[in-house]
């Protein structure tokens, strides 16, 4: 039995050893050496000098980036709260459909990942620009509406004016519901499926009604999903640098967009690097308050 333990180790070792390998080489290291620029300063245009100063972390916090933090928290928490209200339902749906159907949803709540982002974030570009597919049916519908005021005798309507949807806060907000959604989607529906259906029968049956049975047994019973899910989507959303930067407009910037210009525009490496790290800082705050959490919840007290 020693002899089988000893080779099991031996073979366990044998698969781990090349994956923590890569792990280490292009994970691990280079985040390692960009750790270490966040204690240094440019000491020319390609060079850096780690001195182990806090000054970058210090300017990190100060008012002007620290506005832009508490900006990029409240959008990326705004974006997770829409997604449970638009994901919730969908989950729900998906757990008491058939099997075929449940097949069918799923797939289509994970198609998008099949697309890549960039062309996803253009594709919604087309949809939401002045001359977009918005504005386009808006504006029949408006000429439309201005042809039966004439036919029934009214003043004739204004000429129509495109609605701004894009390069704005709205735009940046609907572009991260959009892509994050099935981030939301699928670990509610993980803790929906696993639900005990008797007890939502129980609860009818005593007469409690199905919103009463969403509210006072679904949704206590779906915590841990649903923890899941904010973490998920929260934690991209904070650090989305794709969508704000193609859908925003000057105002509507994240903190990604500010890490980007460090690094290239700017060329200060090490206060790109410190803010890189804030950001990674305030992550691990949040997977730790979502573990607190989910002691608390009764499946993980059990």
């Amino acid at each position: 039995m020693e002899q089988s333990w000893k080779q099991a180790k031996a073979v366990f070792a044998a698969a781990l050893g090349p994956p923590l390998a890569w792990l280490v080489v292009f994970f691990v290291a280079p985040m390692a050496i960009v750790w270490a620029y966040s204690f240094g300063h440019n000491a020319g245009l390609t060079q850096i000098a780690i001195t182990g100063t806090f000054q970058n972390y210090a300017r990190a916090i100060e008012p002007l980036y620290l506005l832009i933090f508490l900006k990029s928290a409240w959008v990326a928490g705004l974006t997770t709260a829409l997604c449970l209200v638009l994901g919730f339902p969908v989950a729900l749906a998906i757990t008491f459909a058939s099997d075929k159907a449940k097949t069918w949803l799923l797939l289509l709540v994970m198609l998008p990942f099949w697309t890549n982002l960039l062309i996803r974030t253009y594709a919604l570009i087309a949809v939401l620009r002045t001359e977009g597919y918005v504005n386009m049916s808006l504006e029949w519908l408006w000429k439309g509406g201005g042809t039966l005021a004439a036919l029934a005798g009214l003043k004739p309507f204004e000429p129509f004016q495109p609605l701004e949807l894009l390069h704005n806060n709205f735009a940046v907000v609907l572009g991260l519901v959009y892509v994050h959604l099935p981030f939301m989607v699928l670990p509610l529906y993980s803790a929906l499926d696993r639900l005990d259906k008797s007890l939502l029968e129980a609860s009818l049956d005593l007469g409690a009604g199905h919103l009463r049975t969403l509210f006072k047994v679904v949704v206590p019973l779906a915590l841990p999903g649903i923890a899941s899910g904010v973490l998920i989507t929260f934690i991209p959303a904070l650090g989305a640098y794709l969508t704000p930067d193609l859908l925003g407009g000057p105002d509507s910037q994240m903190i990604a967009n500010v890490i980007e210009r460090q690094f290239k525009r700017a060329n200060d490496w090490p206060f790109g690097a410190a803010m890189s790290f804030v950001l990674m800082y305030l992550t691990f705050i949040a997977i730790a308050v979502q573990g607190l959490l989910a002691k608390r919840t009764p499946e993980g007290r059990g």
